[in-house]
């Protein structure tokens, strides 16, 4: 009998494009999500889009994360506990992303993911990266409900973030042969959905 299964959690909306940071309202709109927003993100991110962003929100709260780690975590989820807040978004690199998604699953809320950089491949992972000392955590979460990626924001960053990016889309590729050719030579056990939606 075969009784094999797989569960992969997707964002719902993905919205790709110069200018879509102007969309979001619609976007978090079509979640039908319920309660204000707590929007997650550090300084830099904050001065390039954060008043943009806020705009189209009904009574944000901003938490502005210096810098990642456990502590940061729990400072947002103690806010969004005192706020009672309906959902989270990030806006920003890893940091704010990472952050958001570990807190969001902490207090069983979704949350949606504003990239402003190319070089953080978390943006739609069911992963968080913490810091912490010499060390990183990689913390299973639940992945963005929506994530909406303005690429006019993204082409802002420096140089190395996009750079990197880049060199991230170039690695999964190879990643995904090395798997098939571990599954042909090994008998790995590869999946097709998953080597499919790292090619694309």
């Amino acid at each position: 009998m075969f009784d094999k299964s797989t569960w992969i959690k997707l964002p719902r909306n993905v919205v790709v494009g110069h200018g879509v940071l102007a969309d979001l309202g619609d976007a978090v709109a079509d979640l039908h999500l319920h309660g204000d927003p707590l929007v997650v993100t550090s300084p830099t991110p904050n001065e390039l889009a954060g008043d943009r962003l806020r705009a189209q929100l009904d009574d944000p709260t901003t938490v502005t994360v210096d810098s990642a780690g456990f502590g940061a975590v729990e400072d947002v989820v103690e806010t969004a506990r005192e706020v009672d807040t309906g959902y989270l978004i990030a806006l920003g690199g890893g940091k704010p992303i990472d952050i958001a998604k570990m807190a969001a699953e902490r207090i069983d809320r979704g949350f949606v993911s504003v990239p402003t950089a190319a070089s953080h491949d978390g943006i739609v992972s069911g992963r968080s990266s913490i810091p912490e000392g010499d060390s990183r955590h990689s913390i299973a979460a639940d992945p963005p409900l929506a994530v909406v990626a303005d690429t006019e924001i993204i082409a802002q960053a420096p140089w190395e973030l996009t750079t990197a990016g880049c060199a991230d889309i170039i690695s999964n590729y190879t990643a995904v042969q090395d798997w098939r050719l571990a599954k042909r030579l090994k008998n790995a056990e590869y999946s097709e959905y998953a080597g499919a939606l790292s090619e694309m």
